[in-house]
């Protein structure tokens, strides 16, 4: 007699805790990137607003290169001690960032102290993402079922997608309730404040996960020389992942963080209709994660990276000349683009699994991956900033375009990893 087949249960709980850390640290990085259009001005000296904008994207760049070293740091730790005692590290390091620079005094207050603290926070927080995108993405590539690795990967996005929904709802509600001057003068402080409490209940969630069997398989083993390894004997997966998070790194921080920015200062966009598109896009994003997840592990990961990255290349530039006053237009522009960026970020925990073998996955992905977004993903809103100044913006979407098929090119050397053991 042929046995029934047991209908597989997600385990939700499991799932949200280990995404959870991540919805924190997304959330704190896109208050800090849309938000800068009220504080830049706090931090930095009075009488240039541009200069001041630009200096506030600099430091967000800055923070960015200690992303490798908390990639590398909290990646071994990951790798050595366990995935559950790092992404515990990872979320308090967070919210202390966060809440740290929800109470920092102004220039015209400390002076030079603001931007110095300002730029401290920033530091902490981003030794703390470093290590969180790595270590989590290593947590939910292992507790996967192989046939099921894509959907499990979709919850780090869709958390990912509704902490940044979050972040553009408060940035629309803020933005309507209160005037421009109390948003520049305090109100800008409510959602650093907010990113701080929320670490809490982060961190209560993940007080109940357990460590992965894979892990707890291979804790005795020690990889000699880790970082020099993953070179030696895997370039090519090291090669990959830069490739793809190259595009990646480039469209999240397009369309999340730069973009907002860009619409208000220099297309003259309504801010209000800037967060609201984004908000609207951003469901679409978080909705699409989970079919996305699901179709990669039914139809494999190649075509859906392929489409994204040709797509990408094809309309970005297209795409810009839609950016500037009117909600339509803007809605357009952030559903296309982070629609098809769904098809890189609901299995982007599994690609990046699957590169490496078990006792060098942690340093693995968080050296390379964060060394990747420090170079491309943290300099974006500065890049953007500084062309539009100069009258160049055209230029960054040109630069996304060519990205893009650079990324696609990579893709192909891809292997198709659809149903396969981790290593």
């Amino acid at each position: 007699m042929v046995e029934p087949a047991v209908r597989h249960r997600l385990p939700v709980r499991k799932l949200l805790a280990a995404s959870v850390g991540n919805a924190l640290e997304w959330f704190d990085w896109t208050i800090y990137a849309t938000f800068s259009i009220y504080f830049a001005t706090a931090f930095f000296p009075a009488g240039n607003d541009a200069l001041a904008q630009i200096n506030t994207f600099a430091t967000y760049a800055l923070a960015f290169f200690f992303r490798p070293l908390g990639g590398i740091l909290l990646g071994r730790f990951a790798d050595l001690r366990g995935r559950k005692p790092a992404m515990v590290l990872t979320i308090v390091m967070m919210a202390g960032g966060s809440i740290l620079i929800g109470v920092l005094p102004t220039f015209e207050q400390v002076g030079w102290l603001a931007p110095v603290g300002l730029l401290l926070a920033r530091v902490v927080q981003g030794l703390s993402l470093g290590g969180e995108v790595s270590n989590a993405s290593a947590y939910l590539g292992e507790i996967a079922p192989a046939d099921r690795r894509g959907r499990y990967s979709a919850f780090f996005y869709i958390s990912t997608g509704s902490a940044v929904l979050l972040a553009s709802v408060l940035g629309f509600v803020l933005a309507r309730v209160f005037s421009e001057d109390a948003m520049q003068s305090w109100g800008w402080r409510l959602p650093f404040i907010l990113g701080g409490l929320l670490g809490l209940v982060g961190l209560w969630l993940r007080r109940s996960l357990v460590e992965t069997e894979l892990f707890e398989a291979h804790r005795t083993e020690r990889v000699p020389h880790p970082l020099r390894t993953t070179l030696r004997e895997h370039p090519k997966a090291v090669g990959q992942l830069i490739g793809f998070t190259m595009l990646s790194t480039l469209c999240y921080y397009t369309f999340f963080s730069a973009l907002t920015p860009f619409a208000v200062k220099t297309r003259g966009a309504d801010a209000v209709d800037a967060f609201l598109a984004l908000a609207i896009a951003t469901a679409v994003f978080v909705a699409l994660q989970y079919p996305m997840g699901a179709a990669a592990d039914r139809f494999g990961r190649k075509p859906q990276l392929l489409a994204w990255s040709a797509a990408t290349a094809v309309l970005i530039v297209p795409l810009s000349t839609l950016v500037g006053p009117g909600l339509g237009n803007l809605v357009v522009v952030f559903t296309v683009g982070l629609g098809l960026y769904t098809a890189m970020t609901s299995i982007a925990p599994a690609l990046m699994s699957e590169l490496f073998p078990t006792a060098l996955r942690g340093l693995g992905i968080g050296a390379w991956y964060n060394l990747t977004v420090a170079t491309f993903g943290g300099t974006a809103p500065l890049l953007i900033s500084a062309l539009s100044s100069a009258g160049l913006a055209d230029a960054f979407f040109w630069y996304l375009a060519a990205g893009a098929a650079v990324a696609f090119a990579i893709i192909l050397t891809l292997p198709e990893t659809r149903g396969t053991e981790l290593r």
